[in-house]
């Protein structure tokens, strides 16, 4: 991977998830694989804990279970998270969506379409997926999806 490749994948981590980010998800060049699509655009980030990210043709990051860990390990508080209770957490962790009445809290920073990770109470990482709902909204609603999870624990 060349040194402005890598470069190009940090600042689009940044921009899309905060300060920060560009470490979490890509420690050092060495440490990521990257697949390329047909032209050389990036498509798929690995490392040796699994699939951190595609990199979308829109420039933004659908992150893996394994770009997951490395955010949640990065980011304390509420930071792109959506915490839910025990109901909920085997139907997350095998991958079903996460539904706005089992929300306990959320970012209140997430918009629809932001990149989430699915928190269970306790802390730990059930799911990664994509918010439905703005983040401020997802306890105020009883019906309706929450967050698409793209996957979850059990996927891996």
């Amino acid at each position: 991977m060349s040194d402005s490749e890598y470069r190009g994948l940090c600042r689009a981590a940044v921009y899309q998830f905060g300060r920060g980010a560009d470490a979490a998800l890509f420690p050092a060049p060495e440490a990521v694989e990257i697949t390329h699509t047909s032209s050389g655009r990036p498509r798929q980030v690995h490392a040796d804990d699994g699939r951190i990210a595609t990199y979308g043709t829109d420039g933004r990051y659908r992150l893996g279970l394994a770009g997951g860990r490395r955010l949640a390990e990065a980011f304390d508080g509420s930071r792109h998270r959506v915490v839910v209770g025990d109901e909920s957490e085997p139907f997350v962790r095998e991958g079903r969506n996460a539904f706005a009445k089992f929300v306990q809290s959320a970012d209140p920073e997430l918009r629809p379409g932001d990149e989430t990770l699915v928190v269970h109470e306790d802390g730990h990482l059930l799911a990664v997926g994509r918010a439905e709902l703005p983040g401020g909204g997802m306890t105020d609603f009883e019906t309706g999806m929450a967050v698409k999870v793209r996957q979850g624990a059990d996927d891996a």
